[in-house]
């Protein structure tokens, strides 16, 4: 399996499919599998990177190295990109993902050519009065855990960004995602540690909409409008003087609905190839 040692971390990453490269970086406790049926129906037109982050999975850490700031799984993210290649790259961030991305962005545009942004987990993108609600929010959700288990937490962390749990509208034929005792520990290492580190994460929006980097902000069509994450896809929209692209699914349609959303996120990079061919004709 493909490993990349870094400072206080081995990554395990992966590499599928034939075409231009794209990196996907997940949500939550997901790791390199995750996005499995995405990936399958990406890989005729790129070569996907997906990897686990640090802490997940098969992507160790060192004694004394559990916590993690958002700055390492962003430097996480740099140097797989600087160990496969020397030109810029398309990549998909999903929630704690397109944070991830933003930062890149920010600090190492020279690697990204676009940024699809979906549904960004940043309070730091919210006005004060609303960045100190939802911060709050999530810091109850890390207590609930710590106290109660995950059983308690689950259902309250789909009300606050949204998602769907009815299992309903979903595509036919999905890769099974049982939860097992190697995704209960993502789990455990999602919430105990990188929650903290969203809520230390403090990224300066103006560094952000000054990037060179063309970000597409996006939001799944079934989000409601008034949650945490749509809100600060919008948020980042009204930033980078945009609008919010929607795609199939709602939070974690890129999981529920794979062949659409990968339909989707083809034509979103499409875009910017049409519109890279008019600005030199």
């Amino acid at each position: 399996m493909p490993e990349l040692v870094v400072d206080g971390a081995v990554l395990h990453y992966q590499l599928r499919g034939t075409g231009p490269l794209l990196l996907i970086s997940q949500s939550g406790e997901g790791d390199a599998d995750r996005s499995t049926d995405l990936v399958d129906t990406l890989a005729d037109s790129f070569t996907v990177l997906t990897y686990d982050r640090r802490g997940l999975s098969r992507s160790l850490t060192a004694e004394g190295r559990d916590a993690a700031a958002v700055a390492d799984h962003v430097d996480d993210a740099h140097r797989l990109l600087a160990a496969l290649t020397d030109r810029p790259v398309p990549m998909l961030g999903c929630s704690l993902g397109a944070v991830i991305g933003l930062h890149l962005a920010a600090r190492h545009p020279e690697q990204l050519s676009t940024l699809i942004a979906h549904e960004p987990v940043a309070p730091w993108l919210l006005g004060a009065e609303e960045r100190a609600h939802h911060a709050a929010e999530l810091a109850e959700l890390q207590e609930l855990y710590l106290r109660d288990g995950l059983a308690a937490v689950l259902p309250e962390i789909a009300r606050v960004l949204g998602i769907d749990t009815t299992g309903r509208d979903v595509e036919e034929g999905l890769t099974p995602q049982p939860m097992d005792a190697q995704r209960r520990a993502n789990f455990d290492r999602f919430l105990r540690h990188d929650f903290t580190a969203l809520l230390r994460d403090d990224l300066a929006p103006d560094t952000v909409a000054a990037s060179p980097v063309r970000i597409v902000p996006a939001a799944g069509v079934t989000t409601p409008g008034e949650v945490f994450d749509r809100r600060c896809a919008d948020a980042l929209a009204e930033l980078v003087g945009t609008e919010v692209a929607e795609f199939p699914g709602g939070h974690n349609g890129n999981t529920s609905h794979p062949r659409a959303y990968a339909a989707r996120l083809v034509e979103v990079l499409l875009e910017e190839a049409g519109t890279a061919a008019r600005a030199t004709a």
